[in-house]
């Protein structure tokens, strides 16, 4: 055993117990400091670990049903996001992005909703769930072609709302060839030997033939209008020529008379029925029953094959061009008969 002499005191030591004293001392202290180091090392992986969770963890906006909806996420893609946020998707529904695109810390989903619109075309009346889009890109979803003359309403620049009607008229032009009938003219020639009123047919006229194209407008395979191309000409019509009498003088026998004109009538007879005229008088060798609309009633008249009478009487079956003359008896009016006569209206 080693012996330490303390000199300003006059006092000796042990030398070993010093010895172990001080390695004590030594061994706290880096007990002390393994603690430290050990506490140190925590807090610098627990600040480590939650500004990696921060870091990598993103802040989603997403905008659905007129709302807003802020989301922190680790996922990857904009799909895998709006299943972890549990928002359910229609198949027609838009979503921007894409559900295939990455996630960006910050970025902003946009769910668009379908729609109900429906589309009436070539007859049938289609119900399609569409996000709001033209009416032109509803249509083309659908696979309906449009014509060069089709109808669309509302225009397809429009963009469609919940509950609208598409209308697509069906528009298609063709070719109709017609053929008709030509009228002819009638010409009229004045005859001084033939009597006023009297006309005759010098030159029969004939219809003739055309035919005509149009060019026909449908919709919906209903006809809403025709324009005329073309009329041609197949053949010609004749004109009718006809000679209108001018003679006012008639002679017959000894007796010469002037009329204002003369007409072809169909003549039957009459006698004795016991009854006064329509004029009020008894009927007599001279009374002549008319139509008043043709033959007004008090006018004198000149009948061929009857001689000089008066317009005195009418009859139920009187219509028109025709007469009846009046005869004193049965037999005379039987053998009269029906005959076609000429009379004069005289002046």
């Amino acid at each position: 055993m080693s012996v330490e002499y303390d000199v300003s005191r006059g006092t000796t030591w042990p030398l070993e117990v010093s010895l172990v004293e001080g390695e004590a001392v030594i061994s706290k202290r880096r007990g002390i400091g393994f603690t430290v180091f050990f506490i140190l090392m925590a807090m610098v992986l627990f600040l480590a670990g939650t500004f990696l969770y921060f870091w990598l963890q993103k802040e989603v906006i997403i905008e659905v049903d007129g709302g807003k909806l802020v989301h922190k996420t680790f996922k990857k893609t904009v799909e895998e996001v709006l299943n972890e946020a549990r928002i359910e998707l229609k198949e027609k529904d838009l979503v921007e992005p894409d559900l295939k695109a990455p996630i960006e810390d910050g970025v902003s989903i946009r769910i668009i909703r379908a729609i109900p619109v429906t589309v009436q075309v070539d007859g049938k009346l289609l119900t399609v769930e569409t996000p709001p889009a033209t009416v032109e890109k509803v249509l083309s979803q659908i696979g309906v072609t449009l014509g060069a003359q089709d109808k669309v309403n509302p225009g397809l620049d429009k963009i469609v709302e919940a509950g609208e009607k598409i209308v697509v008229t069906r528009v298609t032009t063709k070719l109709v060839t017609e053929e008709i009938e030509i009228p002819f003219k009638v010409l009229k020639r004045q005859d001084s030997s033939l009597e006023r009123g009297i006309r005759k047919i010098i030159r029969r006229g004939k219809k003739g033939r055309a035919r005509q194209v149009f060019r026909v407008t449908l919709e919906d395979g209903r006809e809403v209008s025709r324009e005329l191309v073309r009329t041609d000409v197949l053949e010609k019509p004749v004109d009718q020529v006809v000679a209108y009498g001018t003679l006012q003088i008639a002679s017959r026998g000894e007796h010469s008379f002037r009329f204002t004109k003369a007409l072809w009538v169909t003549a039957t007879a009459y006698t004795h029925t016991g009854n006064p005229t329509k004029t009020g008088i008894y009927p007599r060798v001279g009374t002549v029953a008319v139509d008043p609309k043709v033959i007004p009633l008090g006018t004198r008249l000149y009948v061929d094959g009857y001689g000089f009478a008066e317009a005195q009487d009418i009859g139920s079956a009187i219509k028109g061009n025709r007469i009846d003359v009046f005869l004193e008896t049965r037999e005379e009016a039987l053998r009269w008969g029906r005959r076609k006569v000429k009379v004069y209206l005289l002046e």
